[in-house]
C-alpha cells in the first residue's frame, strides 16, 4: 500500500474466500475492512465462488488496468477466472496437509476484461519489495499518519519516540491502527531501502 501511495497508484483491498469464513474470521475481516476504508481505501469482501459478491468489484474494474497482488494461495487466479468467464487460468485446491492455498501462477499475465479494461494476475509473493524511500517521507505514504503528522512539533519527526509527536498521540487515542503503525515502523527499520 505504501508503494502504491508513493507512486500515486490507486489501491484497494480485496478479501477473498469469504465462503470459508467462520464467525471469528468474518469479524476480523470486517474489522480490517473498516480500518482500510477509514484510511481511504476501497475494500471488497468477495468469494470467487459466489457471483453476487463480485458485482461491485466487476464494476470498479471496468475500463482500468488492475494488478492483483498477494500471497500465494489467496485465490487470485480463481478470482480472475470468476471475473473473466471462460478464461480458465490454472488453479489449485487448498492443501489438505497445510490447509492453505498452493502456489500456482508462475508469471504475471494480463487479461482483457469483458466491457473494457485489464486484469494482471501475478504470482504469489512472500514479501513486496519497496524501492528507495527517503525515511522522512515514509509517513507520507500512510494517509492517516501523514494527516496526524501535521500536528507534530518538528518538521522532521519520524513518529517513533520524539517529544510532542502528534502521530504517537493519535495512536494512544486509537485514531491510528496499531497494525498500520507497525507496518510503518517496519519500513523505517529496513535501512536498505533508504536513499
Amino acid at each position: 500500500m505504501a508503494t502504491a501511495e508513493a507512486y500515486n497508484i490507486s489501491a484497494g483491498v480485496v478479501f477473498n474466500k469469504s465462503d470459508l469464513y467462520d464467525a471469528d474470521v468474518k469479524a476480523y475481516v470486517d474489522e480490517l475492512s473498516e480500518m482500510y476504508r477509514e484510511v481511504g481505501y476501497s475494500t471488497y469482501i468477495v468469494s470467487a465462488l459466489n457471483e453476487d459478491t463480485l458485482v461491485e468489484l466487476k464494476n470498479v474494474l471496468k475500463g482500468k488496468t488492475t494488478l492483483f497482488s498477494g500471497h500465494s494461495g489467496t485465490g487470485k487466479s480463481t478470482l480472475v477466472n470468476a471475473l473473466i468467464p471462460g478464461l480458465d487460468l490454472k488453479t489449485s485446491e487448498i492443501s489438505a496437509q497445510h490447509l492453505k492455498g498452493k502456489h500456482t501462477t508462475t508469471f504475471a499475465e494480463m487479461h482483457p476484461i469483458p466491457g473494457g479494461g485489464y486484469i494482471i494476475d501475478s504470482p504469489g509473493i512472500r514479501e513486496f519489495g519497496i524501492l528507495e524511500f527517503d525515511k522522512y517521507q515514509v509517513s507520507h505514504y500512510f494517509p492517516e499518519i501523514f494527516k496526524s503528522s501535521k500536528g507534530c512539533k518538528y518538521g522532521n519527526c519520524l513518529h517513533v519516540n520524539e517529544k510532542d509527536c502528534a502521530v504517537l498521540r493519535a495512536i494512544e487515542n486509537s485514531e491510528i491502527a496499531l497494525t498500520r503503525y507497525a507496518s510503518y515502523v517496519s519500513i523505517l527499520n529496513n535501512e536498505d531501502i533508504f536513499k
